[in-house]
């Protein structure tokens, strides 16, 4: 009975709940029969369900107003160079921003003038400007003419950040709900920074600064009045005033003047000021690009441009430090002297061997069908080379051909200046031609000449010894008409030029420069399924036992490929991976330079080298900092602190710490470079030799040969160079590296190296010198190394306790070095080895 009583059924529950809900009704009914109550109730339900309707339609969705205290317009990323000057951008809008305070007063009244005179004064809504528009969009309703904005700068700053610019009265509304909240979270000034950073004012300029700089070729705080009053009539439309068109120039005039007018009326300038501004003309400049030379760098700025990609991202959406849009300060080693030099001699390189080879064939093609002028300007296509531009045939006859340029402009091209053969056919250029081919042209009197990309290409890099800092790069003739990368994208056999890193795995391993090589057959078992590989050298002989030395200077593949199978491909392998060259099998044939690498890695390797055995990754970059100024990559990188004290403090001078990663013994990479010196001065390399300074090298070429190189440099500046076709073939039987690549990199080094000081290579603590015979390898006494191309004694260096035991007189060096000189003529007139290890760099 209890257990009833404490537990009542459900139905009773619900019985009491409807008897209290008809005790609220029945004490209503009396109130609802009263008129006044029921019209009060009836309006109060009316305007709650407004309220939900109009949150539901306008408010619901909307962004944040506050979001825009941490607003960062999309900004492009800027590059220094070695000097810290500015020479490069990557934006996609121009665009510079500036605070409130960077802004004229009186620039800020033009705009406030043209736009929103009661700016100041409103909160976010100029209601007697709303209701204008409002009764001009119902008098255009359904006319199609579109009505009068009468927003206000904060409506403008809402729609542009923040909604976009649908055009309806539900986005006028959600301007209106999002101006109101930005007056409460920013102040006046706040909301002017932002609409005059982020305004879209013709000629791909966003914002005022960029705006000036498009017009005029200004900075904000250098335009004049008349300059700041065009400029604030431009956001209502920047494509109507265009000062390029009579149209555009006229209507920019009258709405210049009436701006000028708005100013004079609000008491922001005199009638003075407003008559001397109209009097004057517009005064803008011709249309132009970026401020910085759009070629500069080419390849260089194109492959910092991939890095900074890869680190931060392209877009916005990518993250805060995005190429595109986060506005990154990159300092780099770019030099563009030694760019110029390296970029001149590449391609006057490239320019001798494609002599006399006949025309390539047309760089590009277009469909003429769609308007030549408008399918030749969105191609992208062009060249900066002498005077060189891109045309489009647009016909041809007999005569020759009518050719079209893309600012629109047209000439003549006779045949008598296009009678290049034709590599494919063998017949003149100008009958290959057809209408929508892209081909080059120079100025030759009042018509046109035909010129040619050469169908050869290559690459080049310039690094510093004792940071990696690329200084240099160019990876083809010119990066718009090929954006692929040669000096870092193309992966080619090094040949000869790996010889360095086979011997310096033999010196690690027991042999000495002096040691002596057999240059004579051999023969090795690869195995059941490869059976025996026999080498070679070209002329069919060998030279018998030769020093280590000479083996390298005269790029002796016999003695190369003996000297790696004594010591152990493992071993050379390994010290090939360490140099960051490649990650390559234990097979003889990459002793002679058959696995496949980059210019960069070589070039890094061998100032790894000259850097004593210390290698730095190569640098394209220094660091970068973001728009505020603090460095975002390297993630470890730490300022020097007081490295720039104006004074000494007295206190311990500031450190740098240790850099680099130790990959080779020092001792071993100078002997290497102490050897590498005579490829210079005797070897395959003496075309160098009359620079007159101490330098290391080594050429290389490969099979075919389809590859020709030069590796080498300075205590300081180490580049490489490269010669072949995209899609590897012969460059013919002459080819060699000291012929094509060694005078490629003397024209692009000479006036480089002519700008540091001739300094020796520092010998590492422990280095033995040694008056050796260059020949035998034996120790002399009573004899001094002479500065002769072909001395009998030279200067060796050894680790301790490695030096030769054996000696020599000083008249039995003489006698033979006399022997060895005739031998040495015999050869060079018989096309020797030498001659046949540049051509073929191995035989694999």
């Amino acid at each position: 009975m209890e257990e009833a009583r404490s537990n009542p059924p459900a139905s009773s529950f619900a019985y009491r709940l409807r008897r209290g809900a008809g005790g609220i009704a029945d004490r209503l009914k009396p109130l609802w029969q009263r008129r006044l109550f029921r019209w009060a109730a009836i309006l109060l339900g009316g305007f709650l369900l407004a309220i939900f309707l109009f949150w539901l339609i306008f408010a619901r969705g909307l962004p944040d107003a506050t979001s825009l205290l941490e607003y960062e317009p999309p900004l492009p990323t800027m590059v220094r160079d070695i000097n810290g000057q500015p020479v490069h951008s990557y934006a996609r809008e121009r665009r510079v921003q500036l605070q409130y305070s960077d802004y004229p007063q009186q620039l800020i009244h033009a705009y406030l003038a043209a736009e929103d005179k009661t700016f100041f004064e409103h909160h976010g809504v100029d209601i007697p400007g709303f209701a204008g528009a409002v009764f001009d969009y119902a008098s255009k309703l359904g006319s199609g003419q579109r009505a009068r904005g009468g927003s206000t700068i904060t409506q403008q700053v809402a729609k542009n950040l923040l909604i976009g610019d649908e055009y309806s009265p539900t986005r006028k509304v959600k301007e209106m709900i999002l101006a109101w909240r930005m007056e409460n979270v920013l102040t006046k000034q706040q909301i002017l920074e932002l609409y005059l950073n982020q305004i879209f004012l013709g000629r791909n300029a966003y914002g005022v600064q960029a705006a000036a700089r498009a017009y005029f070729d200004k900075d904000v705080a250098d335009l004049q009045l008349h300059e700041m009053a065009y400029l604030a009539i431009l956001p209502k439309g920047p494509a109507n005033y265009r000062p390029e068109s009579t149209t555009g120039h006229a209507r920019a005039i009258d709405r210049r003047n009436w701006a000028l007018g708005e100013m004079e009326k609000n008491g922001w300038i005199s009638a003075a000021q407003r008559d001397a501004a109209i009097a004057l003309p517009l005064g803008t400049v011709a249309a132009h690009g970026s401020s910085f030379d759009a070629n500069a760098g080419g390849y260089y700025m194109e492959e910092v441009r991939r890095r900074l990609i890869q680190q931060f991202g392209e877009k916005a959406e990518d993250g805060p430090n995005s190429v595109y849009a986060g506005g990154l300060w990159v300092r780099s080693p770019y030099d563009p002297v030694a760019q110029d030099h390296t970029q001149t001699a590449l391609r006057n390189g490239l320019l001798r061997f494609g002599a006399g080879r006949g025309w390539s064939g047309p760089v590009g093609h277009i469909d003429p069908d769609k308007g030549w002028e408008r399918e030749l300007a969105a191609s992208f296509i062009s060249v900066d080379y002498a005077g060189w531009r891109v045309a489009a045939v647009i016909s041809r006859d007999r005569s020759g051909a009518q050719i079209g340029f893309a600012d629109g402009t047209t000439g003549a091209l006779p045949a008598s200046l296009a009678q290049l053969p034709y590599r494919r056919t063998g017949g003149p250029a100008i009958s290959a031609m057809k209408p929508g081919d892209l081909i080059l042209v120079a100025r030759d009197g009042a018509s046109w000449a035909l010129r040619n990309i050469p169908e050869v290409s290559g690459g080049m890099v310039v690094e510093e010894v004792h940071s990696g800092r690329i200084r240099a790069m160019q990876g083809g003739f010119d990066y718009r008409l090929s954006s692929y990368n040669r000096a870092t994208q193309a992966q080619r056999q090094p040949g000869s030029t790996i010889k360095p890193f086979v011997y310096a795995a033999a010196l690690d391993n027991g042999m000495t420069p002096a040691s002596i090589i057999v240059d004579g057959p051999l023969c090795v078992y690869q195995g059941a399924g490869l059976g025996q590989k026999c080498f070679r050298n070209f002329s069919g002989g060998s030279a018998g036992p030769q020093t280590m030395r000479w083996g390298v200077e005269q790029s002796r593949n016999l003695m190369t490929v003996r000297a790696a199978s004594q010591t152990g491909m493992d071993r050379v392998v390994r010290t090939i991976k360490n140099m960051g060259i490649g990650d390559y099998q234990p097979y003889l044939s990459f002793a002679l330079g058959a696995g496949e690498t980059t210019v960069e890695r070589m070039v890094n390797a061998y100032a790894t080298l000259a850097n004593q055995g210390r290698q730095f990754a190569p640098k394209l970059m220094d660091y970068v900092q973001d728009r505020r100024g603090k460095v975002i990559w390297p993630e470890r990188w730490h300022p020097c602190d007081n490295c720039n004290m104006a004074n000494w403090d007295g206190k311990p001078m500031p450190r740098f710490g240790f850099e680099g990663r130790q990959v080779m013994n020092p001792m071993t990479a100078y002997q290497v470079v102490h050897i590498t010196e005579g490829v210079i001065q005797r070897g395959t390399a003496t075309v160098l030799a009359d620079l007159k300074r101490p330098l290391f090298g080594k050429t290389g070429t490969t099979n075919g040969p389809t590859n020709v190189w030069f590796v080498g440099g300075s205590p300081d500046l180490v580049a490489g160079v490269y010669i072949g076709y995209d899609q590897p073939r012969s460059l013919g039987g002459w080819a060699q590296g000291g012929r094509i690549a060694a005078p490629i990199w003397k024209e692009a080094m000479a006036p480089i190296l002519e700008t540091i000081p001739k300094t020796p290579f520092i010998a590492p603590a422990g280095i033995r010198m040694v008056a050796i015979d260059r020949r035998s390898g034996k120790r002399v006494y009573g004899a001094w190394p002479t500065d002769e191309p072909k001395p009998a004694v030279i200067w060796e260096a050894f680790r301790p306790e490695s030096e030769p035991r054996r000696t020599i007189r000083k008249e039995e060096a003489e006698a033979q070095a006399k022997v060895a000189a005739k031998a040495d003529a015999v050869r060079t007139r018989q096309r020797n080895d030498a001659d046949f290890l540049q051509d073929q760099g191995g035989i694999y």
